[in-house]
């Protein structure tokens, strides 16, 4: 296979039919090229099938309103597409771009006027998407720049155009050396790396930061769930970054990375300890339940319990 993201064999599904991987192009004065306005979503293939399909595709359709257009596709529509472009694909494992864009009738800062375009690409390759996990936990780094508040832009849909900052960050630590980046928002709390959720293990007790205006993870409202399970204290609240040298363990989390635990973030240092390790035994067992297509746990359920006892 192809090294390269364009050249591969297979299938995308595109605008409702599967079209040849190498035939699938886009006009290059296209709206969302220009201007960022796509939407997408990063899914993952277990055993033949989604993990939270259907969360994902409702995600991504609450982000492209929160964009002020419309995707002409129900979320059912967009599972149904899914499934059929993993099983064209001969997919058992792997990765799923779906990407909703404006197109190239009109070119300016408003994208009115212009179709709404859907494409679901699956692959066996992770490539750079993802972190890659080391027994020691990897190496982070914090980020120059912050995470935009809310009335600075729509932080909670997935958009092309507020990756540009994480792209940047994710650039800076991997040419330093690091693995990732820790990024604050724009009051100065820990907010979330340039592609995953994080949690911190502080005085027995799991601590995540609470999602102002960044992504409320489907990853995370996953590891959420499976901490209450276990009985454990999850605290979702504002997180600051001296609170770092308060904690035993920390770990991130999403849908390329699943669960990663990290052994530094600048000056501190963590163990790759029992409570991440737990955790990923658990998602390993919980994204191949046969139900695991759904919407999961909403993590408004949450309710604080007991302490992160073994």
């Amino acid at each position: 296979m192809s090294l390269t993201m364009d050249d591969r064999d297979g299938f995308i599904w595109l605008d409702g039919k599967l079209v040849p991987w190498r035939e699938t192009r886009m006009h290059v004065l296209t709206h969302a090229l220009h201007y960022g306005s796509a939407v997408f979503e990063g899914e993952r293939i277990y055993d033949g099938r989604v993990f939270r399909l259907a969360a994902h595709s409702a995600r991504l359709i609450r982000s492209a309103n929160l964009l002020d257009y419309d995707l002409p596709w129900s979320r059912e529509e967009i599972d149904e597409a899914t499934r059929a472009v993993v099983k064209a694909n001969d997919l058992t494992a792997g990765y799923i771009r779906p990407i909703a864009w404006r197109g190239s009738e009109v070119l300016g800062v408003s994208a009115i006027g212009t179709t709404v375009h859907l494409a679901i690409a699956p692959w066996a390759q992770e490539g750079r998407l993802s972190v890659q996990a080391r027994d020691a936990g990897i190496n982070v780094t914090m980020a120059k720049y912050r995470r935009p508040s809310p009335e600075t832009a729509p932080g909670h849909a997935k958009v092309a155009g507020l990756y540009v900052i994480c792209g940047i960050e994710k650039d800076r630590a991997l040419k330093a050396g690091f693995d990732d980046a820790l990024m604050l928002d724009w009051q100065g709390r820990i907010a979330e790396t340039t592609g995953a959720n994080i949690f911190l293990v502080i005085d027995g007790r799991l601590v995540t930061p609470t999602p102002h205006n960044f992504l409320d993870g489907i990853t995370r409202r996953a590891v959420m769930g499976m901490a209450r399970k276990r009985g454990w204290t999850v605290e979702e609240r504002d997180v600051m970054p001296e609170e770092l040298a308060q904690a035993s363990e920390v770990f991130l989390c999403g849908s390329a990375a699943e669960i990663v635990p990290v052994g530094s973030i600048d000056q501190h240092h963590f163990q790759a300890g029992p409570v991440a390790k737990t955790l990923m035994a658990d998602f390993q067992k919980l994204v191949r339940e046969p139900d695991s297509e759904g919407f999961g746990e909403a993590t408004h359920l949450m309710k604080p319990a007991s302490s992160l006892a073994a």
